[in-house]
């Protein structure tokens, strides 16, 4: 059975199907696809929801993660939530003086996700408890939990498909 915004949606649907084709607004009500990402409203919550693991600091990995990223962005748009979870050396990646060689424009492109596209950053405390770092050592856009693998499991339990390299 269909709720309210089904509903709406599927009439929607039929409506612009029907101007598009020349067709009754019965034939395309048969002939329209079930509601997809084409049909969402400004609000609706993401139909797509993943979290990437970070947990290497090297150039060729960091890189893998942001291209994936940007992938994902570019396929779903604003129909896909999507977040960061760095601990151990991955955490340099959301250093704000990171000891481990990231480089400038990873850092910049890892923040531009976060403020363009919403991405959540997730900083490990157990991490930085390790390394001595206070929260002044993560960028501002990043939220500090805990135990980085605990915020994993929560986004997993949350719906999120889990992306490890």
């Amino acid at each position: 059975m269909m709720n309210k915004r089904q509903s709406i949606k599927a009439a929607a649907a039929a409506l612009f199907a029907a101007a598009l084709g020349g067709h009754t607004t019965a034939q395309a009500a048969q002939a329209a696809p079930a509601p997809t990402d084409e049909l969402r409203f400004p609000g609706d919550p993401p139909q797509h929801k993943m979290v990437y693991q970070v947990n290497h600091a090297e150039p060729e990995y960091i890189e893998h993660i942001l291209a994936s990223l940007r992938a994902m962005v570019v396929k779903y748009g604003d129909n896909v939530a999507l977040a960061v979870v760095a601990f151990g050396p991955g955490i340099h990646l959301l250093a704000t003086r990171p000891e481990r060689p990231v480089s400038e424009e990873a850092r910049a492109r890892i923040l531009s996700f976060a403020n363009d596209y919403g991405v959540e950053l997730v900083a490990c405390g157990n991490t930085l408890t390790g390394l001595g770092w206070g929260p002044d050592r993560v960028v501002a856009q990043a939220r500090i939990e805990a135990v980085g693998a605990s915020a994993l499991m929560e986004y997993q339990e949350k719906g999120y498909a889990y992306i490890a390299w």
